[in-house]
């Protein structure tokens, strides 16, 4: 079954990666890039909290109003919290993990096959920009669909349903982000690719679940291009011993 193939995979590549020097040490880094960079995000936050929400609405002198304003206050500090938190991630995914992201992809592609694919004769920095183009969209589509999945929730009688959709949506893309990242090494067109995802909706389901677990989540982000490129390897497999496979 797809979700849990999905399961097993993040928890293989977790594994792959504890044991391999070269993979820990480039899991580690991005793990420290996660804390460093929400960490900072979280105490700009903080530092600033006072200053915006009296910029948007100043506080009160009237005890009849000022109640509301505590609690319109404390509604937009998780608001903003969760802005800055986004606009930290994706930061740090487009600027500084895509970069580890897809050298551990490399190095687990060598692992597993005896080598490393190479469908181009474009240099290295030439394909590091490309794959800096293909992580903008990978990053901002999950934000900006999960953002929208809040707004109807909020805004309709649907937010109890769709408090389930939105963590369900975001953990697929969070799981396609690093399944991609092989294909688009070798520069399968993004249509084709994002075909590619919505085929194995279940399996990015599976794959994604384990990074709702608190704390943990961290940990498997970290080390998630390892079991995404084992998937992809073995589905590479698969569809050269059943040409029917291939998807």
């Amino acid at each position: 079954m797809d979700i849990l193939r999905g399961i097993q995979l993040n928890f293989r590549g977790l594994l792959l990666g504890l044991r391999t020097p070269r993979l820990l040490l480039l899991g580690l880094l991005r793990f420290l890039a996660f804390l460093v960079i929400g960490v900072g995000a979280a105490v700009v936050f903080f530092a600033y909290q006072q200053d915006i929400i009296q910029l948007i609405w100043a506080k009160p002198e009237s005890l009849w109003v000022l109640w509301l304003w505590y609690l319109a206050a404390w509604l937009l500090s998780l608001v903003l919290l969760a802005l800055t938190s986004v606009m930290g991630y994706v930061v740090c995914q487009v600027l500084f993990c895509v970069v580890i992201m897809d050298q551990m992809s490399r190095i687990t592609e060598r692992l597993i096959t005896g080598q490393e694919k190479k469908p181009t004769t474009k240099s290295f920095p030439a394909q590091l920009v490309y794959l800096i183009k293909q992580e903008i969209p990978r990053t901002i589509i999950p934000v900006l669909v999960t953002l929208v999945i809040m707004g109807i929730g909020w805004l309709t009688p649907l937010g109890p349903f769709l408090s389930i959709v939105g963590p369900v949506a975001a953990v697929m893309f969070l799981a396609w982000d690093n399944t991609d990242l092989l294909p688009a090494r070798q520069f399968y067109p993004f249509t084709e690719r994002f075909r590619m995802f919505r085929r194995r909706l279940l399996f990015h389901l599976g794959f994604g679940l384990p990074f709702l677990i608190p704390l943990v989540n961290v940990l498997l982000l970290s080390f998630a291009p390892v079991g995404a490129t084992l998937y992809q390897v073995e589905k590479g497999n698969d569809a050269a011993a059943d040409p029917v496979a291939v998807g």
